[in-house]
């Protein structure tokens, strides 16, 4: 063999080793890197695990609670953050509002009459929930009024039976209305509760009872039994006086209250709610020393829709009441002081969010709202009607929300009545949810 011939098989074999080393290099690159974006996927799959426990350890919820989830409950989406919770552990939330309201007008005469200025802090709230099972939570509202007056808003302990049906004991919110179980500041455009929602469904109305909450495909549900009305606070100017706000409440006459609501599509909905009782609690007899009682019987109607920056809201409202005319005996009440059989009323309000289109948070929405109420609708034998007590609302004003759970408003209020007087009122709020 001839020493080219054997320089030539080194050279061959030289290369080959070198080729399979090459390829083994190879190999073990291509197996190191695998291997660190194994390491990798499995270190960001242990920090999803991580968030994971923290958010279950917390109580923190995958994602709040939606407005129409909040709806369905009978709450204001801070008053049911309880309901977010995943586990046993408290919950607070909670919303606040200052109210400045300056008006004049003129008496029957045409005299200038003024109502003066008052900037009052209306509410200071805080929402205290616990949660101790996945079934079994407590729930309550603690309200500072004007700055010094402490009350109880609601305070409740809830069954949780089944995702359609659980049961509620205690404090309740009266299920009527577009107000009374949504009040947050942040929920209603208008610098102050619409009239009908203060005079004829007595916002915020509060009662002892116990009943259902439940919801099924588009339709939810409320039905309670609660302490009735006292008519002893009954006047000509409606029935907020009546509210007995769960303290020693009277309870000879129990109240049966039920409401229901349709939605139709996310953002809008209709339904309607039903109360009645016996609001005498049995304080009450005529001339003859029999004892009587006084029905009260309140229906209303109600509807919003919500839809890419429209709102528009309504309400119709009615109480009757049995046996008026000895309610305002049994009271001293003659002439047109006397409390109306009759109470009626309602409003149509349409605002529009002008950077819905544009802005993601941010909010100004011009609205305006026509209101009837009238509280002497109809009168008993013995009373006369007060025409000043048949009045009409036109309330012009915006609502600028900077982010979602800030609000500043202001509206111009004309307030006419059948006696031929008014009030032209200025109102201004800020308010604030958490």
């Amino acid at each position: 063999m001839s020493q080219l011939t054997i320089f030539a098989g080194m050279v061959w074999v030289v290369c080959v080793a070198g080729s399979a080393a090459a390829a083994a290099t190879q190999a073990e690159q291509e197996e190191e890197q695998e291997e660190v974006e194994t390491l990798e996927q499995l270190g960001d799959r242990i920090d999803v695990l991580a968030e994971e426990l923290e958010r279950m350890r917390s109580g923190e919820p995958e994602a709040p609670m939606t407005p129409e989830e909040a709806r369905e409950r009978g709450l204001g989406r801070s008053a049911a953050s309880v309901y977010e919770r995943t586990d046993a552990g408290v919950s607070i939330a909670g919303y606040g509002e200052m109210l400045y309201q300056n008006g004049a007008g003129t008496d029957q005469s045409g005299a200038p009459v003024s109502t003066g200025a008052r900037l009052d802090f209306l509410r200071a709230v805080l929402y205290f929930g616990y949660r101790f099972n996945d079934k079994f939570l407590f729930n309550s509202e603690i309200e500072i009024e004007h700055a010094n007056e402490v009350g109880v808003e609601f305070a409740y302990i809830e069954y949780l039976a089944h995702p359609a049906a659980s049961f509620r004991g205690g404090m309740l919110l009266v299920p009527m209305g577009l107000t009374n179980e949504f009040h947050e500041p942040t929920v209603f455009l208008s610098a102050a509760r619409p009239e009908t929602e203060q005079r004829l469904l007595p916002s915020t109305w509060r009662e002892n009872g116990a009943g259902i909450v439940g919801s099924g495909g588009r339709v939810s549900y409320r039905a309670y039994v609660v302490n009735g009305l006292d008519a002893s606070g009954f006047d000509a100017s409606g029935l907020r006086g009546g509210r007995q706000k769960g303290s020693a409440a009277e309870a000879s006459d129990p109240a049966f209250v039920a409401r229901v609501d349709v939605e139709a599509t996310p953002g809008v909905f209709v339904g309607g709610s039903i109360y009645h009782g016996d609001s005498s609690q049995g304080q009450f007899t005529d001339s003859l020393g029999d004892p009587f009682s006084v029905g009260t019987t309140i229906g209303e109607v109600h509807g919003q829709a919500a839809i890419r920056g429209l709102d528009v809201r309504g309400l119709w409202a009615r109480t009757s009441l049995a046996n008026a005319g000895l309610l305002n005996q049994a009271l001293g009440l003659a002439g047109a002081d006397g409390v109306g059989s009759a109470i009626e009323g309602g409003y149509i309000q349409v605002g529009y969010d002008v950077l819905s289109q544009t802005m993601r948070e941010m909010s100004v929405t011009p609205f305006y709202r026509f209101e009837m109420l009238d509280t002497q609708a109809g009168v008993a034998p013995g009373s006369t009607k007060d025409p000043a007590r048949d009045r009409t609302f036109h309330t012009f004003g915006a609502s600028f929300a900077p982010i979602p759970n800030v609000v500043v408003k202001a509206d111009y209020q004309w307030i006419r009545n059948e006696a031929a007087t008014g009030v032209d009122q200025f109102n201004f709020a800020l308010g604030y949810n958490f």
